[in-house]
């Protein structure tokens, strides 16, 4: 049985072109990408290690040999980041089993505050889990009418999957879907996004379990937004994180004049208040 550390190496291996990495072109392989043996060279391990750590069959790779994959694979900074983040949760799984338990839902006073003070910005309170869990008047104004807060714990991760909406709602849905379908590896922990992951495999189908497995860190360029009531949004998405919370205030910010004029005629239109939910 794989693990998510070696589906990931697995997978940027099977990506990289030999030549791309000045390595010789030694003829047909019998799967594309870096072969096994140019990989361990390059890392410094042998084959034989680094057949285990792919098959799963070693959870527990030292900090320095984790370093040496990413050197060898020419990882960039958030790729980098997220193989130390599964070298550390795929170590996890054979020490503990954990009962699953959902991620908090509330939201500290000081968090609602902040959110309060960007008002009428656009600005949302979330976990990795996607669940939207306080929002700001202006999120509302330029979600409204997309279906994203018709239920009453919304979540966006399942609005992107299974809601027909959102693909009108999102211009870019594939980068979008490849973004949710990502931070579910940066939840709490596996068992936090375990019962979502099962749901929306089942409903959802492969259009989530293959971007689920594919480990792919996604850009995070402008987000590009389809009102309903007419006008395209293109938006800045800064993030600040909240770490003893585990979860994340992301605020959306104008990317043109075109856009920051269509927010405000939005905001004019009947909308709600900031909502707290837990």
């Amino acid at each position: 049985m794989g693990t998510p550390l070696g589906d990931f190496i697995r997978a940027k291996r099977d990506s990289i072109q030999p030549e791309s990495l000045g390595l010789p072109d030694r003829g047909r392989r019998r799967s594309p990408g870096l072969r096994r043996s140019d990989l361990a060279a390059r890392a410094g391990v042998s084959v034989e290690y680094l057949t285990r750590i792919e098959q799963g069959r070693d959870r527990n790779p030292s900090v320095p040999v984790v370093n040496a994959l990413a050197d060898a694979l020419s990882l960039d900074p958030a790729e980098r980041g997220h193989l130390r983040y599964l070298a550390k949760i795929t170590g996890g799984e054979c020490i503990a089993h954990t009962r699953p338990s959902p991620p908090r839902r509330e939201v500290r006073g000081n968090v609602l505050r902040t959110l309060r003070l960007l008002e009428p910005g656009i600005a949302v309170v979330s976990n990795r889990l996607g669940d939207v869990l306080a929002r700001s008047s202006g999120f509302e104004s330029v979600t409204s009418g997309t279906g994203l807060l018709d239920t009453e714990r919304p979540n966006l991760t399942r609005y992107v999957f299974t809601d027909p909406r959102a693909r009108a709602f999102f211009a870019d849905w594939d980068a979008i879907a490849d973004e949710q379908a990502f931070d579910l590896w940066l939840g709490p922990s596996i068992e936090n996004s375990e019962w979502l992951s099962t749901e929306l495999a089942t409903v959802a189908g492969p259009d989530f379990t293959r971007r689920l497995n594919r480990h792919v860190v996604p850009p995070r360029g402008v987000l590009r937004l389809r009102h309903p009531a007419g006008p395209e949004l293109r938006l800045l998405r800064e993030t600040l994180e909240l770490p003893t919370d585990d979860q994340q205030l992301v605020v959306f910010l104008a990317a043109d004049e075109q856009t920051a004029q269509a927010v405000e005629q939005l905001r004019h239109r009947p909308g709600g208040r900031l909502r707290a939910i837990s």
